[in-house]
């Protein structure tokens, strides 16, 4: 590997740190102190003789989720200036700090840009890192327990913002759909109805393709529920196993609540040779693509992510690979649909595909560390390949309600950077479908999902009017003939006359 150029990027070192709430050796860390942590252990990962803190010139902090969006403030507090925090406690004093934006793409694209500012030369030791500690707050909060998280630290940094804009859709939050869970849900039932499977029969897929992703996350020392699960475990709707939103049992959508941090170190080859930084630990980056998709309600095909498909397909004729020669694979799985879209383009089965889907165990299993969960994933890519020469391994990193993706191709291949084209962030559609501005009198349902919990049952649709322009709203679920359709499980194609309530929702009941 000694013809590597100086100016290659390579990543020399990952960490991973994780604990679960009143097991052995369990000490409450805080966010800062998890991030820490793992980036310690990347830098012992590197096996370098020299210094690689000091080497540090950009540092990169991805935002925890208790600090994602502007109404949200983390309740035992946090360090005014995070990205200095963690280095802090590794001895760093980076040139450049970074607050990152929100998304579960963030990192895996950042390896993209980091890589490619280091062979420009306009940097020699990059590193991502970041945490979560929402178990941690939520059982001390429980205990009445009230820590004092909050550090000054001085120094400057980049605070990139929240970067939620184009994940706000104020016509569906309105009509309850505002979070991940009933987000995603709708794009999955529209997938559902696509393939013609009822509810149970639906699940019952969820639920074969996610057992096997148990048996990985029951075998990683650092998943948050490592429990080995069979596919008709996860698919039968229990009290335990209650739906979340239709068609999601809680079993199978990502778990937020872990206590876990990832960390990756990309430095030039030529300063990897100066820290005496083995060889054997380089893992070279053939390809880092990102795409952003449309909002939610302006895409033509509500099941479809073709941003993604474009990304996972670009970084591979980047890298001059195809889908067979990724002997490890890891596609984000927050929920079903963005492992199936995958499944669905490539043909790939997460029961017969004898490499498997994921690396960790997946978000619901392994744990969706935020917006730091790929790194995970990255990191136990790293290890895979450095212990399998030459092979190469995929990860695909999803961000909002399939609102963004990037995909990263690694190898202990060398990767030639002389061109420095192997990042690239893809162009965005243009052909979306328009959100009718006014009422409108009636719809025709494309999708739906019933959200479902203490206060009740409430049904969200998304249809498309006369004029062809979408319409979101709430099924009237006081209307008995309204209410069997959307509970069956099959409105599709249902038409609803709308009316507006007093706060401006949209209600729909079955027309007669």
């Amino acid at each position: 590997m000694t013809e590597v150029a100086d100016n290659t990027p390579v990543i020399i070192g990952v960490g991973q740190y994780s604990e679960r709430v009143g097991e052995p050796g369990y000490t409450a860390l805080s966010y800062m102190d998890l991030a820490g942590r793992a980036l310690g252990a990347a830098i012992a990962d590197s096996g370098a003789s020299g210094d690689v803190a000091g080497a540090i010139d950009t540092l990169a902090a991805i935002r925890a989720f208790e600090m994602s969006r502007p109404d949200r403030k983390p309740p035992f507090g946090a360090a005014n200036n995070v990205p200095r925090a963690i280095a802090k406690r590794v001895g760093a004093d980076p040139k450049r700090a970074i607050l990152t934006t929100t998304g579960g793409q963030t990192n895996q694209q950042l390896v993209g840009e980091f890589a490619s500012a280091i062979a420009a030369g306009d940097s020699q030791c990059a590193v991502i890192v970041g945490s979560e500690a929402i178990s941690t707050v939520l059982a001390l909060t429980a205990k009445g327990e009230i820590p004092d998280w909050s550090e000054e630290i001085e120094g400057d940094f980049e605070d990139q913002g929240f970067g939620v804009e184009e994940l706000l859709e104020p016509a569906l939050f309105l009509h309850g759909a505002s979070g991940a869970i009933p987000l995603y849900a709708l794009a999955e039932n529209a997938r559902r109805h696509r393939l013609g499977m009822g509810l149970d029969a639906y699940r019952m897929e969820i639920g074969k393709l996610f057992a096997p992703f148990t048996r990985v996350a029951a075998a990683n020392p650092h998943s948050a529920a490592p429990i080995e699960r069979s596919a008709e475990e996860l698919a039968t709707v229990t009290d335990r196993n209650r739906i979340v939103a239709e068609p999601y049992p809680r079993m199978t959508v990502a778990r937020d609540q872990v206590n876990q941090a990832a960390a990756i170190i990309v430095a030039s080859a030529g300063l990897a040779r100066a820290l005496g930084v083995p060889e054997d630990k380089w893992v070279h980056i053939h390809a880092v693509t990102a795409a952003t998709e449309l909002k939610l309600s302006q895409r033509p095909d509500l099941a479809g992510n073709p941003a993604s498909l474009a990304s996972v397909d670009a970084a591979l004729a980047r890298a001059g690979k195809g889908m067979a020669d990724m002997r490890y694979l890891d596609f984000y799985s927050c929920f079903a649909i963005p492992v199936f879209n995958q499944c669905d383009h490539f043909g790939l089965s997460a029961e017969d595909d004898p490499r498997g889907l994921t690396l960790t165990g997946g978000l619901p299993f392994f744990g969706g560390a935020g917006n730091n969960y790929s790194a995970h994933a990255i990191a136990e890519a790293v290890q895979r390949v450095r212990g399998d020469r030459g092979s190469f391994a995929l990860v695909g990193a999803n961000g909002g309600w399939m609102s963004k993706y990037a995909t990263g191709i690694y190898s202990t291949e060398p990767a030639d950077w002389s061109g420095n084209d192997r990042f690239a962030v893809l162009p965005k559609a243009s052909d979306k479908v328009p959100l009718a501005k006014g009422p409108v009198d009636a719809a025709t349902v494309e999708t739906y999902t019933i959200n479902r919990g203490p206060k009740g049952a409430e049904a969200i649709f998304i249809g498309r009017s006369d004029a062809g322009e979408r319409v979101v709203g709430n099924a009237d679920l006081s209307d008995a003939a309204t209410a069997e359709a959307f509970e069956s499980g099959e409105p599709f194609g249902k038409r609803l006359s709308l009316t507006q309530d007093e706060r401006g929702r949209t209600l729909g009941r079955l027309a007669t």
